[in-house]
């Protein structure tokens, strides 16, 4: 599990896991929870554009962290910033073999929702186990109100008994 760019950091873990499955064990993954992941891409999607002053995640703030994060000569359609790039991994098969599910979440004043849906599309497209929450707030909201909070522990709870 991760949180905005630590959901970014647990997908790409979770795809090299899946090549290590074996070794891994008495370990057994069964999923990944990505709350809110950090991705991104070339092209302005509509949320970055309709959000481009959001006081919480600004877009200069943004480009900045990809400029600082990314490989040098890369840009923003590396596979570490946009997932769906190429229509994503081919180590997504795995996931899928290895029968684990995905959570995605996400708000819907949260510059990066769009990339978010996408990414989830994408998933549920190439038959991953993709559940998805995309509810009211901003990027990161569950570390500000108490109430969200709550909301995603109920989340998460019930994506995790859930078979």
């Amino acid at each position: 599990m991760g949180t905005s760019a630590g959901a970014n950091i647990a997908y790409h873990a979770g795809l090299r896991a899946t090549q290590l499955i074996d070794d891994l064990q008495p370990l057994k993954i069964k999923g990944l929870i990505l709350h809110h992941p950090f991705f991104g891409g070339s092209e302005r999607v509509g949320s970055e554009l309709g959000l481009i002053k959001d006081p919480f995640l600004t877009l200069s703030g943004t480009d900045f962290m990809w400029e600082l994060s990314l490989p040098i000569g890369s840009d923003r359609d590396h596979e570490y910033c946009n997932p769906t790039v190429g229509s994503g991994s081919s180590q997504l098969e795995q996931v899928q073999l290895a029968g684990w599910r995905v959570l995605v979440t996400g708000c819907n004043d949260d510059p990066l929702i769009d990339r978010q849906m996408e990414f989830a599309n994408m998933l549920k497209e190439k038959d991953l186990r993709t559940v998805t929450h995309f509810g009211e707030g901003h990027h990161g909201i569950e570390l500000f109100v108490e109430s969200k909070a709550k909301d995603l522990f109920v989340i998460l709870q019930n994506f995790i008994t859930s078979s």
